[in-house]
């Protein structure tokens, strides 16, 4: 789904956890509400250095009286989110958005289980934003994993909505002392494939890792991959991921055109 470019105004850039950051974004009142799921590209009005965009999925998204509110939470990961990491209120950037097919919400089950490793958070806080408005009698349940407490960011939303909120940490200095997959395989016999969707954000190891685990259940879940970008539009193929289509054969996707959301089960894994 191709976007429009906005001119935004930062209105908060704060750092909530180490390297972490929420920024505040003012945009025009006419920006498309963004699906779960969908991002924007990013960049500095004005600044050619660097040149690219950054990708970065929508945290929330709110519209006020004249204008719409767009919540990105982001990792420093190099120097484009470094330079991002030092805009101050007032800072103007390049929007383009909303991008990219979001998450399928026409109906879900019962039970709305999310999976979320680190950053991934973000895209799921604003799925579970949406869900619960739209399916307010459904039992939601989190599982979310970080590397250590320090790196545990995005809760505050979800934890305000969720009914249960799994949280592990690799080094266990907060919650259970495990894998997030671990901890939901642990629990799937909580959970019935005929009343349960499944949603799923976090690095590609985990991703791995779920796919693994539901390999042999009739469980489906919808996952939004994190991907490398240069465009954000499918023009320049670089973030094509292998895809096999409904007779099994093999193809490629873009993750940005495409994407970032698929079906778990059409990915090969690699």
């Amino acid at each position: 789904m191709a976007g429009n470019i906005y001119i935004g105004e930062i209105s908060k850039n704060e750092e909530i956890q180490e390297d972490c950051f929420l920024m505040k974004v003012k945009v025009a009142s006419s920006f498309e509400t963004p699906l779960p799921g969908q991002f924007v590209m990013i960049r500095i009005a004005g600044l050619n250095d660097p040149f690219l965009s950054r990708p970065i999925s929508v945290y929330s998204f709110s519209r006020k009286n004249n204008f719409c509110l767009i919540e990105l939470l982001y990792r420093v990961v190099g120097k484009g989110t470094q330079i991002m990491a030092g805009l101050i209120e007032g800072s103007q950037v390049e929007i383009n958005g909303p991008l990219g097919n979001g998450f399928e919400i026409g109906s879900v089950g019962k039970n709305v289980v999310f999976i979320a490793g680190g950053i991934g958070i973000a895209p799921m806080s604003l799925l579970i934003e949406n869900i619960s408005r739209k399916f307010p009698s459904s039992s939601m349940t989190l599982y979310f994993g970080a590397q250590e407490a320090a790196a545990v960011v995005g809760l505050e939303k979800p934890q305000n909505i969720c009914q249960d909120i799994n949280i592990c940490t690799d080094d266990g200095s907060l919650g259970a002392k495990s894998l997030v997959t671990q901890v939901f395989r642990k629990d799937m016999k909580k959970f019935s494939p005929t009343n349960t969707s499944i949603y799923a954000c976090g690095p590609r190891g985990m991703l791995i890792s779920l796919a693994k685990i539901l390999s042999k259940s009739k469980f489906n879940c919808q996952v939004s991959l994190e991907e490398r970008m240069a465009c954000g539009t499918g023009a320049c193929m670089g973030c094509a991921v292998a895809i096999k289509d409904k007779k099994g054969a093999l193809g490629y996707q873009r993750v940005c055109a495409d994407g970032p959301v698929f079906n778990l089960r059409d990915i090969i894994w690699k």
